[in-house]
Protein backbone atom coordinates (compact mmCIF):
# COMPACT_ATOMS: atom_id res chain seq x y z
CA UNK A 1 0.00 0.00 0.00
CA UNK A 2 1.29 3.73 -1.02
CA UNK A 3 2.16 5.62 2.15
CA UNK A 4 -0.35 8.46 0.74
CA UNK A 5 -3.14 5.55 1.11
CA UNK A 6 -2.67 4.82 4.27
CA UNK A 7 -5.08 6.16 6.46
CA UNK A 8 -4.05 8.59 9.34
CA UNK A 9 -4.16 6.71 12.88
CA UNK A 10 -6.02 8.43 15.80
CA UNK A 11 -4.66 10.10 18.73
CA UNK A 12 -6.66 9.69 22.44
CA UNK A 13 -5.05 11.27 25.49
CA UNK A 14 -6.28 10.67 29.27
CA UNK A 15 -6.60 13.57 31.80
CA UNK A 16 -6.58 14.29 34.91
CA UNK A 17 -5.26 15.11 38.21
CA UNK A 18 -3.11 13.24 40.48
CA UNK A 19 -4.65 9.40 41.51
CA UNK A 20 -7.32 9.36 38.72
CA UNK A 21 -6.35 6.44 37.26
CA UNK A 22 -5.61 7.69 33.85
CA UNK A 23 -1.72 5.75 33.09
CA UNK A 24 -3.95 2.58 33.93
CA UNK A 25 -7.10 3.48 31.95
CA UNK A 26 -4.22 4.30 29.12
CA UNK A 27 -3.15 1.23 29.57
CA UNK A 28 -6.26 -0.87 29.09
CA UNK A 29 -7.64 1.38 26.60
CA UNK A 30 -4.40 0.25 24.50
CA UNK A 31 -4.52 -3.21 25.38
CA UNK A 32 -8.21 -3.08 24.39
CA UNK A 33 -7.95 -1.44 20.81
CA UNK A 34 -4.75 -4.22 20.24
CA UNK A 35 -7.15 -7.08 21.15
CA UNK A 36 -9.82 -5.24 18.14
CA UNK A 37 -6.79 -5.57 15.79
CA UNK A 38 -5.53 -2.03 16.07
CA UNK A 39 -1.84 -0.78 16.43
CA UNK A 40 -2.00 1.09 19.01
CA UNK A 41 1.29 2.83 20.57
CA UNK A 42 0.66 3.38 24.63
CA UNK A 43 3.05 6.56 26.01
CA UNK A 44 2.86 8.99 28.55
CA UNK A 45 4.45 12.64 29.13
CA UNK A 46 6.54 13.50 30.56
CA UNK A 47 8.78 10.87 28.85
CA UNK A 48 7.85 8.70 25.50
CA UNK A 49 11.62 9.21 24.48
CA UNK A 50 14.61 9.04 25.93
CA UNK A 51 15.12 12.94 26.52
CA UNK A 52 11.85 12.75 27.61
CA UNK A 53 12.56 9.89 30.06
CA UNK A 54 15.46 11.95 31.21
CA UNK A 55 13.42 14.97 31.61
CA UNK A 56 11.27 13.36 33.56
CA UNK A 57 13.54 12.52 36.29
CA UNK A 58 14.40 15.89 36.45
CA UNK A 59 10.60 17.37 36.99
CA UNK A 60 9.32 14.59 38.78
CA UNK A 61 11.53 13.14 40.93
CA UNK A 62 15.20 14.57 41.01
CA UNK A 63 15.61 16.41 44.73
CA UNK A 64 17.84 19.17 44.96
CA UNK A 65 16.69 20.48 41.27
CA UNK A 66 13.05 19.51 40.67
CA UNK A 67 12.01 21.44 44.29
CA UNK A 68 13.96 24.29 42.68
CA UNK A 69 13.03 24.84 39.29
CA UNK A 70 11.48 28.46 38.44
CA UNK A 71 7.67 27.43 37.37
CA UNK A 72 8.77 28.98 33.31
CA UNK A 73 12.09 26.80 33.50
CA UNK A 74 9.13 23.82 34.47
CA UNK A 75 6.98 24.93 31.87
CA UNK A 76 9.96 24.99 28.99
CA UNK A 77 10.88 21.52 30.31
CA UNK A 78 7.78 19.82 30.41
CA UNK A 79 7.53 21.88 26.34
CA UNK A 80 10.81 20.42 25.49
CA UNK A 81 10.23 16.80 25.87
CA UNK A 82 6.75 17.58 24.39
CA UNK A 83 8.02 18.86 21.18
CA UNK A 84 10.79 15.62 21.00
CA UNK A 85 7.33 13.14 21.77
CA UNK A 86 5.45 14.65 19.22
CA UNK A 87 8.40 14.67 16.73
CA UNK A 88 10.11 11.46 17.05
CA UNK A 89 7.06 9.15 18.54
CA UNK A 90 3.58 10.68 17.82
CA UNK A 91 3.49 12.29 14.65
CA UNK A 92 5.75 8.94 12.99
CA UNK A 93 3.12 6.70 14.85
CA UNK A 94 -0.22 8.43 13.44
CA UNK A 95 1.54 8.82 9.90
CA UNK A 96 2.23 5.41 9.40
CA UNK A 97 -1.78 4.76 10.83
CA UNK A 98 -1.35 3.52 14.26
CA UNK A 99 -4.00 4.57 17.14
CA UNK A 100 -1.71 6.71 19.71
CA UNK A 101 -2.99 6.51 23.48
CA UNK A 102 -0.65 9.01 25.56
CA UNK A 103 -1.42 9.42 29.25
CA UNK A 104 -1.20 13.57 29.51
CA UNK A 105 -0.23 15.74 27.00
CA UNK A 106 -0.71 19.47 26.75
CA UNK A 107 -3.87 20.18 28.63
CA UNK A 108 -1.52 18.97 32.03
CA UNK A 109 0.65 22.07 31.07
CA UNK A 110 -2.40 23.99 31.10
CA UNK A 111 -3.83 22.81 34.55
CA UNK A 112 -0.70 22.30 36.44
CA UNK A 113 1.80 24.94 35.07
CA UNK A 114 -0.93 27.18 34.21
CA UNK A 115 -3.34 27.39 36.61
CA UNK A 116 -1.75 25.65 39.64
CA UNK A 117 1.92 28.09 39.12
CA UNK A 118 -0.06 30.55 37.72
CA UNK A 119 1.16 31.49 34.57
CA UNK A 120 -0.54 33.36 32.02
CA UNK A 121 -2.69 30.74 30.00
CA UNK A 122 -2.41 32.74 27.17
CA UNK A 123 1.69 31.98 27.15
CA UNK A 124 1.23 27.82 28.25
CA UNK A 125 -1.10 27.76 25.45
CA UNK A 126 1.53 29.45 22.71
CA UNK A 127 4.31 27.24 24.27
CA UNK A 128 2.14 24.57 23.73
CA UNK A 129 1.53 25.28 20.29
CA UNK A 130 4.87 25.82 19.64
CA UNK A 131 5.96 21.96 21.14
CA UNK A 132 3.30 20.22 19.32
CA UNK A 133 3.23 22.20 16.10
CA UNK A 134 -0.41 22.67 16.69
CA UNK A 135 -1.18 19.23 16.85
CA UNK A 136 -3.91 18.53 18.87
CA UNK A 137 -6.06 15.17 20.15
CA UNK A 138 -8.78 13.62 18.74
CA UNK A 139 -9.90 13.01 21.56
CA UNK A 140 -9.27 14.24 25.28
CA UNK A 141 -10.75 12.04 28.06
CA UNK A 142 -10.45 13.61 31.12
CA UNK A 143 -10.99 11.54 34.48
CA UNK A 144 -12.42 13.09 37.08
CA UNK A 145 -11.91 12.11 40.83
CA UNK A 146 -12.09 14.37 43.68
CA UNK A 147 -9.09 15.71 45.01
CA UNK A 148 -8.95 13.82 48.45
CA UNK A 149 -9.96 10.51 46.82
CA UNK A 150 -7.35 10.75 44.41
CA UNK A 151 -4.51 11.83 47.03
CA UNK A 152 -5.13 8.80 49.06
CA UNK A 153 -4.97 6.63 45.92
CA UNK A 154 -1.57 8.01 45.62
CA UNK A 155 -0.70 7.51 48.87
CA UNK A 156 -0.49 3.28 48.09
CA UNK A 157 1.90 4.44 44.90
CA UNK A 158 4.91 6.16 43.83
CA UNK A 159 4.69 9.76 44.75
CA UNK A 160 6.50 12.19 42.63
CA UNK A 161 7.63 16.57 43.44
CA UNK A 162 3.93 17.32 42.76
CA UNK A 163 2.60 15.35 45.81
CA UNK A 164 5.86 15.96 48.05
CA UNK A 165 5.34 19.42 48.24
CA UNK A 166 1.96 20.75 46.81
CA UNK A 167 -0.55 21.15 48.65
CA UNK A 168 -4.51 20.08 48.55
CA UNK A 169 -5.09 23.75 47.06
CA UNK A 170 -3.32 23.16 44.57
CA UNK A 171 -4.47 20.36 43.50
CA UNK A 172 -7.79 21.63 43.99
CA UNK A 173 -6.86 24.46 41.77
CA UNK A 174 -5.50 21.69 38.96
CA UNK A 175 -8.66 19.89 39.15
CA UNK A 176 -10.68 22.95 38.50
CA UNK A 177 -8.91 24.10 35.59
CA UNK A 178 -9.21 20.68 33.98
CA UNK A 179 -13.03 20.68 34.48
CA UNK A 180 -12.86 24.45 32.23
CA UNK A 181 -11.01 23.45 29.82
CA UNK A 182 -13.27 20.36 29.04
CA UNK A 183 -15.94 22.74 29.18
CA UNK A 184 -14.48 25.24 26.84
CA UNK A 185 -13.73 22.36 23.81
CA UNK A 186 -16.62 20.38 24.49
CA UNK A 187 -16.06 18.75 20.44
CA UNK A 188 -12.08 17.42 21.98
CA UNK A 189 -13.61 16.64 25.00
CA UNK A 190 -15.08 13.92 27.09
CA UNK A 191 -15.50 13.90 31.00
CA UNK A 192 -15.62 10.55 32.80
CA UNK A 193 -16.31 9.69 36.98
CA UNK A 194 -12.89 8.32 38.01
CA UNK A 195 -14.27 8.03 41.76
CA UNK A 196 -15.87 4.25 40.65
CA UNK A 197 -13.77 0.97 39.94
CA UNK A 198 -11.19 0.62 37.36
CA UNK A 199 -14.01 -1.53 35.43
CA UNK A 200 -16.33 0.90 35.11
CA UNK A 201 -13.75 3.50 33.82
CA UNK A 202 -12.94 1.41 31.33
CA UNK A 203 -16.31 0.50 30.49
CA UNK A 204 -16.82 4.32 30.27
CA UNK A 205 -13.29 4.89 28.10
CA UNK A 206 -14.10 2.56 25.63
CA UNK A 207 -17.98 3.73 25.11
CA UNK A 208 -16.14 7.05 24.28
CA UNK A 209 -13.77 5.74 21.71
CA UNK A 210 -16.28 3.54 20.11
CA UNK A 211 -17.46 6.18 17.63
CA UNK A 212 -13.97 6.76 16.27
CA UNK A 213 -13.71 3.23 15.66
CA UNK A 214 -16.61 3.15 13.54
CA UNK A 215 -15.77 6.18 11.67
CA UNK A 216 -12.77 4.56 11.15
CA UNK A 217 -13.97 1.48 9.63
CA UNK A 218 -16.68 3.20 7.74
Amino acid sequence: MALSSVARGRFITLEGPEGSGKTTAARHLGEWLAGRGIEAVLTGEPGGTTLGDEIREIVLHHRGVADDLDPRADALLFAAQRAQHVTRLIRPALARGAWVVCARYLDSSLAYQGAGYGIDLGEMRRLQAFATGGLLPDLTVLIDVPVEIGLRRKRHGKWNRFEDTAGVDFFETVRGAYRELAAAEPGRFRVVDGSGTVDEMDLAVRALVEPLLRVATA
